[in-house]
């Protein structure tokens, strides 16, 4: 088979098996020579799963830019591990050809003392330094200093020649028009400037209306803000609102990735993972998760409290007992459904906490759609069970429909109320939700029975 015939994966995989036999074979250069030939990103993805002694045969011979790619687009811990074993030397060397964003991320994992020596021995020393003044999930710490700035006065003609002669691997649609102060005054496309008269100052037809980030930002917001205007390039200013760095969308890509899998993490009750699943080690695992265990396992001690309650309810009617795990799970998926629907609406920004009502409210009605459908349902097989037991079916189906209403109204407002607290609404909510059903849905459940069965 042609390998154009295979998928990217199948690609990947094959070129993996090729270097892995030719490093086997101590064809290092040639291994070397096929690694080289590929995008960068393919590049990472076949190095990473290198054992530790091909990784460094590959890199004991490459050139700096040629490690430099493939640093770039490796996870940052596994970046930390290689930038260990290589001298200051070394590592200030390769991170000269890195983008100036990704050599402070690393620099920022080294101990500080050897982050010092480091920059002192790079030449892009200047460049990087006012990278590291800010944390990493803001805007000063998602930016990159390398972009191109012009001046309101300059012609359109010496703003072309300026952009041809300008050194950068990134691609950019539009440039950025500042004062002589460096304050951001307008936006200028390539397009425009190609279409200009060639002795225009580029003040007389940029854009006046764009959007900017402060430094000090956090990264969802920017990430918010690149979405919803579509935009490729983020300008970063300081509070002069002085041009100080740009957000390009690669990056912007890695945060709604990394924001993502935080919110499906902690949505799961587990502390989000600071390194790849595969690099964290089995108690840095268990920490993330034993925590929220322990504290869902001591909550839910009350379904405990619930069914002693109603044991002497159970004693009389044991046929009850057989449908519990049918009704509190069915609660527990409801009321899952609600709030993940609910805290991606948040996430996105299409409600705000002062919808609070509204939500309600309109899940209520969804509530009440989904009982009466799943109410219906209940009751037949209650029904059934029971050769034409109407009381028992009636029992079911109320219960099973009163319990999907209660669930869905707790959903929708879980995350709402730990957004209004200040906490996460994945770490809060998702949890909970399982937990608070279980609860309130085996009451609801047993009571709804005492009324209709009169036990």
């Amino acid at each position: 088979m042609n390998i154009q015939e295979l998928s990217r994966e199948e690609q990947v995989d094959q070129l993996y098996d090729r270097i892995h036999a030719l490093l086997d074979q101590g064809e290092t250069r040639k291994a070397q020579i096929v690694l080289q030939a590929l995008l960068p990103a393919d590049q990472a993805e076949i190095f990473a799963d290198l054992p530790d002694d091909e990784q460094w045969q590959v890199l004991e011979g490459l050139p700096v830019e040629g490690t430099a790619d493939i640093l770039e687009k490796l996870a940052d811990e596994e970046v930390a591990e290689i930038a260990q074993q290589l001298t200051p030397e070394q590592l200030a060397d390769i991170l000269d050809e890195m983008e100036p964003d990704e050599a402070a991320d690393l620099l920022g994992d080294l101990p500080s003392e050897e982050a010092r020596e480091i920059l002192t021995l790079m030449d892009t020393c200047d460049e990087i330094s006012p990278l590291l003044l800010h944390p990493d999930e803001t805007a000063g710490g998602l930016m990159t200093s390398e972009y191109l700035a012009l001046g309101q006065h300059i012609w359109a003609e010496r703003a072309l020649e300026a952009i041809r002669q300008w050194d950068s691997e990134h691609e950019y649609f539009y440039y950025f028009v500042v004062d002589g102060g460096g304050k951001l005054l307008g936006i200028v496309s390539l397009l425009q400037l190609i279409k200009a008269n060639p002795r225009d100052e580029v003040a007389a037809f940029m854009a006046r209306s764009f959007v900017s980030a402060p430094v000090e930002a956090d990264q969802e917001e920017c990430a918010h803000l690149m979405s919803h205007y579509d935009l490729t390039a983020l300008p970063v200013v300081d509070a002069e609102e002085r041009l100080v760095g740009v957000i390009t969308i690669d990056d912007i890509v890695d945060v709604l990735e990394d924001e993502a899998t935080e919110d499906i993490q902690r949505l799961g009750g587990a502390a989000p993972l600071e390194k790849p699943y595969l690099l964290t080690s089995t108690w840095e695992v268990t920490r993330s998760r034993v925590g929220w265990l322990l504290l869902l396992f001591v909550s839910e001690m009350f379904t405990t409290n619930v069914l002693q309650h109603f044991e002497g309810t159970l004693q009389k009617m044991v046929v009850l007992s057989f449908f519990i795990p049918l009704l509190v799970g069915t609660g527990g998926n409801a009321g899952s459904q609600t709030t993940a629907t609910i805290i991606r609406a948040l996430g996105v920004g299409e409600i705000e906490k002062k919808d609070m009502l509204r939500v309600l409210w309109h899940e209520m009605r969804v509530g009440l759609l989904m009982g009466v459908c799943i109410a219906t349902v209940g009751f037949l097989r209650a029904w059934l069970f029971r050769s034409g037991d109407v009381s028992l079916g009636l029992t079911i189906g109320l219960a099973i429909g009163a319990i999907v209403l209660w669930s869905t109204s707790i959903g929708s407002l879980l995350p709402l109320f730990a957004s209004l607290a200040g906490a996460d609404p994945a770490l809060v909510s998702g949890p909970l939700m399982s937990t608070l059903v279980d609860a309130t849905g085996l009451f609801i459940y047993l009571t709804v029975a005492q009324w209709i069965l009169g036990v």
